[in-house]
């Protein structure tokens, strides 16, 4: 008798422990179950997806298809164009270049490539960090002048860009499956497997794949490759301790982006980050380094990227970044990822109600996205900004460009929809426009933005305004906003 209920007691045990066991939060189930769910809301037709805590690889999985016609999945044998993400390496020899004497980052870009006839005020780590516009070294505009760093690493280093590359990360690294893109020859000679590219416009469409590099992007890479080049720069195997700071820092720790890396903070958490975004492919690499913990995303269309705005330089606004904070760091089980109207939760029902709200305003500023594709999207935003707007009211508290690119981008969308006019949300616009151009006058997203709205609402004047402002801004590159800002002056002259 003893001896059954010694067993039965043991079995119990088993069991409950078992049980207890599988009622424990799964992160990287949870993280998988939404990565779905925003590839299917995103209509992303593949997503290569890796966690990588301390020196291990706790998840990693191949979601999708390399090519929707054929049907073929995607697998570890593809590699990806990442983009911007090779901003990062770029970032990394810059400052093997100072650690070697080679270069200064106080000294003017004149100085080394004085074909490009840039003012001496502008210094190698202004171009570095994003702050080369505008108010030199004061505020951060992501720039297309990072690509002149390419002629400059090469006249320091003396060699060619891919030869610096090859052998100061690549090839210390034993990097297997990442090269500097050039052409179709290159696929063929490497025998390369790239995923097929999509963009979504009259549904999923193919695309193409973009050639050429330069500082500023033209890495193919995989999943491995990148966690090894990512764990080498957290242990301060490709430059120091110090230099990796400093890389990190940047010219104003209060700007969102160092050298060659954007670096953040999130309530308690310090985000270290970048993105890629061509037409057909995008890409994400987060950090938080006080959990020692890494996502790296890869997809076969743009979306991993442009619907969150990540060019402003907050990695918040990015859903596939807030379920990875939400599984991996906070371990927040009861809230879903998407809202839907049916939730009938408020941010009082959570304990980390900031986090609630910031993938709120996400959830509105993906939806405000995709409703270009999709019209009755355009009503899941705005019913998430009215939440947002009843729950916190106080909204020039935390309004910023991402707010008012959502705002008006609604606007926008109706206008083109011609769903008649949409003025729901004309008061916030206007207060938040003048709050953002306030507290930085020249910023050419806050005038195109409410250049476009004024334009939209029929106030002619109030539109010239905002748009002359962008043509006659000092030192700032072309860019779209440039080009559009020129075309409505030109479309609307008396």
């Amino acid at each position: 008798m003893r001896s059954l209920i010694k067993y039965a007691f043991i079995t119990l045990l088993t069991f409950g422990c078992a049980k207890k066991e599988e009622l424990q939060f799964n992160s990287s189930e949870k993280f998988e179950n939404e990565l779905i769910e925003l590839q299917n809301f995103f209509n992303v037709p593949g997503i290569a997806v890796s966690v990588i805590k301390e020196d291990k690889t706790i998840y990693q999985n191949y979601l999708g298809y390399s090519d929707l016609e054929s049907q073929t999945k995607l697998d570890s044998t593809y590699v990806f164009p990442i983009a911007s993400i090779t901003k990062v390496f770029s970032g990394v020899l810059m400052m093997k270049l100072v650690e070697q004497q080679k270069i200064s980052l106080d000294e003017p870009i004149q100085k080394y490539v004085p074909q490009m006839n840039v003012p001496d005020s502008i210094l190698v780590k202004h171009v570095l960090s994003h702050t080369s516009q505008g108010e030199v070294g004061k505020q951060f505009y992501y720039s297309s002048r990072f690509g002149i760093l390419t002629a400059i690493i090469e006249k320091a280093s003396g060699k060619s860009f891919k030869e610096y590359m090859t052998s100061e990360i690549f090839k210390p690294l034993a990097l297997q499956n990442t090269y500097l893109l050039k052409d179709t020859v290159q696929i063929s000679q490497n025998n390369l497997k790239i995923p097929s590219p999509y963009i979504l416009d009259n549904g999923i469409e193919k695309g193409f794949i973009d050639f050429g590099y330069s500082s500023s992007a033209g890495i193919i890479t995989d999943l491995n490759d990148l966690k090894t080049f990512s764990l080498a720069f957290d242990h301060n195997k490709l430059i120091s301790e110090r230099s990796k700071n400093l890389m990190l820092s940047g010219v104003n720790e209060n700007l969102p982006y160092g050298y060659g890396v954007f670096n953040q903070q999130f309530d308690d958490l310090k985000l270290v980050w970048a993105y890629g975004q061509y037409d057909c492919y995008s890409s994400l690499l987060l950090k938080v380094p006080s959990r020692n913990i890494t996502l790296v995303l890869l997809a076969n269309n743009n979306l991993l990227s442009d619907p969150a705005r990540l060019i402003y330089g907050d990695v918040t606004t990015s859903l596939f970044a807030l379920s990875f904070i939400k599984n991996y760091i906070y371990q927040i089980e009861d809230m879903p990822l998407l809202e839907s109207e049916e939730s009938g939760k408020t941010k009082g029902d959570y304990k980390n109600e900031n986090f609630y709200t910031r993938k709120l305003l996400a959830q509105a500023l993906a939806s405000s996205f995709m409703a270009r594709f999709e019209t009755k999207k355009m009503q899941t935003s705005s019913m998430l900004l009215e939440k947002v707007f009843s729950e916190s009211p106080d909204y020039l508290e935390y309004a910023d460009l991402n707010l008012l690119h959502n705002l008006t981008f609604l606007k926008d969308v109706a206008f083109y929809k011609e769903l008649g006019e949409f003025n729901q949300f004309d008061e916030k616009i206007e207060a938040i426009g003048e709050k953002v151009l306030k507290e930085d006058p020249e910023n050419p997203y806050g005038h195109v933005y409410m250049g476009v709205y004024y334009d939209r609402k029929g106030d002619i004047n109030r539109a010239r305004y905002h748009f002359e402002s962008i043509v006659n801004a000092d030192n700032f590159s072309k860019n779209w906003y440039t080009t559009e800002a020129k075309n409505w002056i030109e479309t609307h002259k008396n």
